[in-house]
């Protein structure tokens, strides 16, 4: 396998999402993302981490594996998922995952059904296309409310939705921990040297654990492991991606040559070149 040329790991892997988010002595990290992400709404003084792995009921022992589970002191339950593509029910993997920790708090006997609360956490690295979300935001708040008063009726279950791919702010934008966190996020293994925007002191952490050079020869291989099945992703979505665009472009062309709209129009109304309208005209003539 080729050398890895980065100096700091991906945190969008799996190997690298929970080397810095789940694992116990790097829980500092975790608790200082979350209190950032919460924004003064909670406040995390510690946690612990659970068994990531769940099975369902006896019916259909379907499991839930979470990339990170963890509970606060006062027996709060939080899952944190790194989702890279695009998944068609992800608002229903998410809900059925909360099921998880609300449905083990069940003691066997006699229960009042007081529930301690559930927050599931999903760091998106794609743009969700959510009706219901505020475009201009990356973060997105869930919970169940009233559809008439816009109450909240149950704040012990939250879904927080972080898409994390449009984030664009650069280093000299960088205002909150909680912008510096994201950026982080997104670009950590772009860089090759620390920004002086992430000079905070937790970061001294994350940049000491994320650094490639400190692994172990069985960490290296594992994180190799992981980046490959992480590239690999990327290339198909981008080949899809690009795959559908260029049939949007060509369904386009159609539908103006069906109008007697010329091939000079055609390149303006679509952005392409004169020559790119010829190649699309020659790709739809022998379809």
């Amino acid at each position: 396998m080729a050398a890895i040329e980065d100096r700091y790991i991906s945190l969008l892997t799996d190997f690298g999402f929970k080397r810095i988010f789940g694992t116990a002595p790097n829980k500092d990290l975790l608790i200082n993302f979350l209190n950032c992400l919460f924004d003064g709404r909670k406040v995390i003084k510690d946690l612990k981490y659970n068994n990531s792995e769940h099975v369902g009921d006896i019916y259909t022992e379907r499991k839930a594996i979470f990339d990170v589970y963890c509970e606060s002191v006062e027996g709060e339950k939080f899952t944190v998922e790194m989702q890279n593509a695009s998944q068609k029910y992800l608002k229903d993997r998410t809900i059925y995952y909360s099921t998880f920790p609300i449905r083990e708090q069940a003691p066997k006997g006699e229960w009042d059904f007081k529930l301690n609360p559930v927050y599931t956490v999903a760091l998106v690295n794609y743009d969700m296309k959510e009706k219901a979300f505020d475009q201009q935001e990356i973060s997105h708040q869930v919970q169940l409310c009233d559809t008439a008063t816009k109450q909240v009726f149950y704040d012990k279950l939250e879904f927080i939705y972080v898409e994390v791919t449009k984030f664009n702010k650069t280093e000299n934008e960088l205002v909150t921990l909680y912008d510096k966190w994201v950026y982080a996020l997104k670009n950590l293994a772009k860089l090759t040297d620390r920004p002086a925007a992430l000079r905070d002191k937790i970061f001294d952490r994350l940049f000491q654990v994320a650094e490639i050079a400190k692994f172990t020869p069985t960490e290296l291989r594992e994180y190799e492991d992981s980046l490959k099945a992480y590239r690999d992703l990327k290339n198909s979505l981008d080949t899809a991606e690009e795959k559908g665009e260029a049939k949007e472009k060509k369904s386009t062309i159609k539908r103006l040559l069906a109008s007697g709209i010329s091939v000079d129009i055609i390149a303006i109304a679509t952005g392409l070149t004169h020559d790119e309208v010829k190649v699309l005209i020659d790709d739809i003539s022998k379809e």
